[in-house]
């Protein structure tokens, strides 16, 4: 019997390795996995996910510059939002885009201020061509991007496995910001404690592909398949029947990314 169908929100297919790329691309519909939503790294990610892309509707790309690494030159970052502004009818978001919360922990002499800057120029654009955008904004940055948004006046935000304080959550319930749920939600507390508190109606799934994870996924390779399990916990966390939880997660993902 078919699974019913899923969309993974928030994949980096661009940086897995070519067979594994194949194996996830000649699977999907094994897994009922309708779309991906690939998301860039930087420049060339980006020109990698759009080429994906055109190989393969299944694939939506999403344009953005990881802010966990070292900041782009002026030149790269023109070059970027020129690629954005030019291929906008192709990307569903822009993303990943965000603050490097884990960049500062390990080199606490980097700056924030530099990445404040690039996130804005990424949330006017976002704005500007009426794309939703796709966030790393964990702990204590998360406030700070929520600040952003609301100056900028953007609805249309997804936090990709969201990490902080019941004061951050309350706050993105009230702006209706949408989060996605991530494998680990099987043994880590943190986010069960997360589902359990956010509307089911403001949530989505996502591996983060290529990332690993622990627990029953221990040295597997991170496929969209696997999401199966994380409907299956949340299911049970929020008391809801699994065919409504797959139904409402669906909806939310292809209504926030206007995938038909």
């Amino acid at each position: 019997m078919c699974k019913p169908s899923l969309i993974d929100a928030h994949i980096h297919l661009d940086l897995y390795e070519g067979y594994e790329r194949d194996k996830i691309l000649q699977e999907l519909d094994l897994y009922s996995v309708e779309a991906l939503i690939s998301v860039s790294f930087h420049l060339q990610s980006t020109r990698t996910n759009l080429d994906l892309s055109r190989r393969d509707a299944r694939v939506k790309p999403a344009a953005g510059f990881h802010p966990e690494q070292d900041l782009p030159s002026d030149g790269e970052v023109e070059e970027l939002l020129s690629l954005i502004e030019l291929h906008q009818h192709e990307i569903v978001a822009i993303g990943e885009v965000g603050l490097p919360y884990y960049k500062m922990k390990e080199y606490p002499e980097v700056e924030v201020e530099p990445y404040i800057d690039l996130l804005e120029r990424f949330m006017i654009q976002s704005k500007r061509i009426n794309k939703p955008i796709i966030l790393h904004a964990v702990y204590e940055h998360a406030p700070i991007v929520c600040d952003l948004l609301e100056k900028h006046s953007i609805e249309k935000a997804h936090f990709h496995w969201f990490k902080g304080d019941e004061k951050t959550i309350e706050r993105m319930k009230e702006n209706d910001f949408f989060i996605s749920i991530t494998p680990d939600v099987l043994y880590e507390k943190d986010i069960q404690d997360l589902v359990k508190k956010y509307p089911i109606e403001r949530l989505m799934v996502e591996t983060d592909g290529p990332w690993r994870f622990e627990g029953i996924f221990q040295g597997r390779m991170t496929h969209p398949g696997i999401m199966h399990r994380s409907i299956e916990k949340i299911a049970e966390i929020k008391h809801i029947k699994e065919a409504e939880v797959y139904k409402q997660l669906f909806k939310n993902t292809t209504e926030f990314y206007g995938i038909s």
